[in-house]
């Protein structure tokens, strides 16, 4: 079997792979914000249909976000996006949820990858080798496609939550936790879709309950 063809030059990462097979690009989106699922995405690219623009998905702007999108749909050998729910956050916390996310993503795919290249200095519990890149949406193409897929279908989730709750905003700050969103809390309370463990929302609801008492 030929080995996979990769060239750290142009990955830009001071690493050298030698693996035979598929190389899964994993990433997450929406570790921080205050509500809504955390959401993680695997990616087999195709070396036969290259992809170009693809980068980190923060410095991406939401036009760019949605054609690569739909172009990494059509010509990745195949792609899975998972999420952790908000009960699954508050259970276990915010990075065992995100690890959580990843590995179901990866177990998704209808490929098995040889290998799979993970976003961060931390790694899920996987059945197949992976190493941790440190900015690696930034660097390794399958990982920013990661990126990518996680972000615009967290962001279409919290863009259909804002049009169950629009007094919250969420197609505008996406769950974070700007000013109007800390004052939508404090004014109207949390909604189930709040993360509870986290300090902001923990707050809020304590607030709310001490008005409460006669």
């Amino acid at each position: 079997m030929p080995r996979l063809a990769l060239k750290p030059a142009e990955l830009q990462v001071p690493l050298v792979w030698d693996v035979v097979g598929l190389l899964a690009g994993v990433d997450e989106a929406g570790r921080g914000p205050l509500a809504g699922p955390v959401v993680a995405a695997a990616v087999i690219l195709d070396e036969r249909h290259p992809i170009k623009g693809l980068a980190d998905s923060k410095k991406l702007s939401a036009a760019q976000r949605e054609r690569l999108y739909d172009e990494i749909r059509a010509k990745a050998l195949c792609c899975s996006v998972a999420q952790s729910s908000v009960a699954e956050i508050d259970h276990l916390n915010i990075l065992q949820a995100t690890l959580l996310a990843m590995r179901r993503a990866v177990e998704g795919l209808r490929l098995k990858p040889a290998k799979v290249l993970v976003d961060g200095n931390r790694l899920p519990t996987l059945d197949v080798l992976a190493e941790a890149i440190v900015k690696g949406d930034d660097k390794v193409p399958c990982i920013s496609a990661a990126s990518i897929l996680a972000k615009v279908t967290r962001d279409r989730m919290l863009v259909e939550l804002d049009r169950l709750h629009p007094a919250y905003g969420f197609a505008a700050h996406k769950g974070y936790g700007t000013t109007a969103h800390l004052k939508a809390l404090q004014t109207l309370g949390a909604l189930p879709e709040h993360r509870r463990s986290f300090a902001p929302v923990a707050a809020a609801i304590a607030q709310q309950a001490q008005q409460c008492r006669p």
